[in-house]
């Protein structure tokens, strides 16, 4: 067991949070331990202790050797929205935006979607959770279509996730205002307007929101703290996570992956590397996030309210050539590119973006994301460059 949590003071869109508590103060789980002057979210403790120091990015806190089930409860607040607000969710599926901000908005009988694409491999967790949770997600849909004026909900799932469609299709039978929607299995079908796409059949442009669309899309898990902050009155303290990849556990037991639930914030990626009996050798980075927009991280790395997995990887490939490569926004950019070609000994000497990158406002933006164009020219571009290969984002070509 962990003797410590870390708590990030920026696990969200916005400031970064500051600390109500001081060095040497008596913390509960539940409690308030930070607050946003201005765009994003309140941060509580997730263990009892000792908040031992307080940094710049974040709240040091030495745990109790006892850990009580019991919580501190968010105040009473006069509506529901007040109470998301007031228990800290946040985009729980990476994103990290303010719910409370996201679901001010007035739909005006528009559509409210979750999001059930699970887009990125080898990630189960909010699989998990429909299969045993469905009528709670459903209840938690009702509340935020009727916080949002939303007249329809939808859930998009992807066909193939049949166990999960039955646990699903039976908590909203009795709801004629919610249906289902099958999603494509294609990468990245979990972006918001690829999901408006499919489902809605309107093609938002490269800088608009669902908004736009009169819709409003959400993830599995935000859903689920969303229940849990209006029925239980429980602030966000803990994550579900999926851990993948080169570790002995995961790989003598033949399983695929191992899906965490309510896990507490703070905790170091260590403590679930060694539950899944520690690395398999050969081993390479610990990626956080899943296997396509996932970020290097280490075993001190700590579970924040966005984090969707754990996955370690195979060691880098030796090769020292000259690369290309071709970013995209769906996947890896030109910064996790150039890390990589790093980490293989190779020497990145030209680099593009995919021909559907259009900028909007200082940032490049996919223009249809999940409907991947051939790149043949920019190949081409990069040979020309000096390329001997190419490093890609995640185009399927």
């Amino acid at each position: 067991m962990a003797s410590y949590v870390i708590i990030e003071l920026k696990q969200h869109v916005g400031a970064v949070a500051c600390a109500v508590v001081v060095a040497g103060d008596k913390v509960k789980k539940g409690q308030l331990v930070a607050v946003c002057d201005g765009l994003g979210a309140n941060i509580h403790s997730s263990v009892y202790g000792v908040a031992s120091e307080i940094l710049a990015d974040c709240i040091k806190i030495k745990m109790d050797e006892h850990q009580p089930e019991e919580y501190v409860k968010i105040k009473d607040t006069p509506c529901h929205l007040e109470a998301i607000k007031e228990a800290g969710i946040v985009g729980a599926g990476g994103a990290g935006f303010p719910a409370h901000v996201k679901f001010g908005a007035d739909l005006r009988s528009g559509t409210f979607i979750l999001n059930a694409a699970e887009c990125e491999p080898v990630l189960g967790h909010n699989l998990r959770v429909l299969q045993e949770r469905a009528d709670e997600i459903v209840r938690g849909m009702q509340y935020v279509m009727d916080i949002v004026n939303a007249k329809t909900g939808i859930i998009a799932i992807k066909s193939k996730h049949t166990k999960e469609l039955i646990k699903i299709a039976k908590a909203c039978k009795d709801k004629p205002n919610i249906r289902i929607e099958y999603l494509p299995d294609v990468y990245p079908i979990g972006d918001e307007r690829a999901i408006v796409r499919e489902v809605l059949g309107i093609t938002l442009k490269p800088g608009q929101l669902p908004m736009d669309a009169g819709a409003l899309v959400s993830n599995v898990e935000t859903i689920k703290r969303v229940v849990e902050a209006i029925e239980l009155r429980k602030p966000v303290i803990t994550k579900d996570f999926t851990v993948s990849g080169r570790l002995k556990g995961l790989n003598t037991s033949g399983q695929r992956h191992k899906v965490y639930l309510d896990e507490p914030i703070g905790m170091p990626v260590k403590k679930y590397i060694d539950d899944c009996d520690g690395f398999l050798e050969p081993y390479g980075e610990i990626l956080l996030g899943g296997p396509f927009t996932g970020a290097s991280g280490s075993e001190n790395s700590v579970i924040t309210k966005t984090l969707g997995g754990i996955f370690v990887s195979m060691p880098f490939p030796n090769d020292n050539r000259k690369f290309g490569i071709l970013a995209c926004e769906c996947g890896a950019g030109e910064a996790r590119l150039k890390e990589i070609a790093a980490g293989m000994g190779g020497k990145v000497v030209a680099e593009t973006k995919c021909k559907r990158m259009v900028e909007v406002n200082g940032r490049f933006r996919c223009d249809e994301p999940g409907n991947c164009p051939g790149q043949a020219e920019k190949i081409l571009e990069l040979k020309r460059a000096g390329a001997q290969a190419i490093l890609a984002g995640s185009c399927e070509d």
